[in-house]
């Protein structure tokens, strides 16, 4: 199938699309790799009368670490960029993001699709969404009212929603803390294919003891969503099996719960014995 027609622009800077975003309306959209926005338009799934092409806009294609030892990604890096990490900026307190890419569609889809597509685009077993739920991160937006940090907890709001306003333009993706022992898994029926039901922890490991960590799931809800009750068998000192026994329990997912629930089960206990040997 075609898209329903549209407008294209074209914008040569963050402020210059924020202002084509507001003064357009609620019927545009932000377009970037287009790997989730055009195939959703080819099926008129979604059908903007205007397109915000913002690709060319360089200052949001870059990774760097700051001073306390977090990671900052602008929202035009590719995923490719994150699993080459050619400037080593990863290492191992972020390995888990390198080591992530790999689940993510295949090579042309990582070399064209974005971070800040896949986090904007929202969609519940998306890699990104995951990542930053888990760790924490925080999610600077800009709009014509200014510039807010928005925490992933509070982002993503439901099946393809987040707290993105329709003139609003996520720029950049902050991870403030180091992760060493996380991990993400997936499973799905083909690979490159989307994932049926994807785990990722965060453990708190201190002299190779776990004394904690974070949960997250991601297709079982309408988003991504962390599993209070694996975090809570995880603070108390229990096995992995009981941490991915009680994460089954506490989801209700809305397809095939039996086997999305076993699913979870495989795969929390698998994320966790990736993470803990990180």
């Amino acid at each position: 199938m075609k898209p329903a027609p549209f407008a294209y622009h074209r914008a040569r800077d963050v402020d210059g699309a924020v202002r084509l975003l507001a003064g357009l309306g609620d019927d545009a959209k932000a377009v970037a790799g287009g790997q989730s926005l055009v195939a959703m338009m080819n099926y008129r799934l979604a059908r903007p009368r205007h397109l915000v092409d913002i690709a060319r806009i360089r200052e949001l294609d870059r990774m760097q670490r700051d001073a306390s030892g977090g990671l900052r990604i602008g929202a035009l890096t590719t995923h490719h960029t994150v699993e080459r990490d050619e400037q080593a900026l990863l290492g191992r307190e972020f390995a888990v993001l390198r080591r992530a890419m790999e689940w993510v569609g295949h090579l042309p889809i990582r070399t064209r699709g974005t971070v800040g597509g896949s986090l904007a685009h929202a969609d519940a077993t998306a890699e990104w969404c995951l990542l930053a739920l888990v760790l924490r991160a925080e999610l600077l937006v800009r709009g014509p009212r200014g510039t807010r940090s928005v925490p992933a907890a509070d982002f993503f709001h439901g099946y393809y929603t987040s707290d993105l306003a329709p003139d609003e333009l996520l720029v950049e993706i902050h991870f403030p803390r180091p992760a060493p022992h996380a991990a993400l898994t997936e499973f799905a029926e083909r690979r490159g294919d989307f994932g049926l039901v994807v785990a990722a922890v965060d453990l708190d490991v201190v002299d190779g003891t776990v004394h904690g960590g974070r949960v997250g799931l991601g297709g079982v809800a309408a988003a991504v969503v962390r599993v209070p009750e694996a975090e809570d068998v995880l603070a108390a000192g229990g096995s992995f099996a009981d941490c991915a026994a009680a994460a089954a329990a506490a989801v209700d997912p809305p397809d095939d719960p039996a086997y999305r629930r076993h699913l979870v089960r495989t795969l929390v206990r698998r994320a966790c014995e990736e993470a803990v040997t990180a």
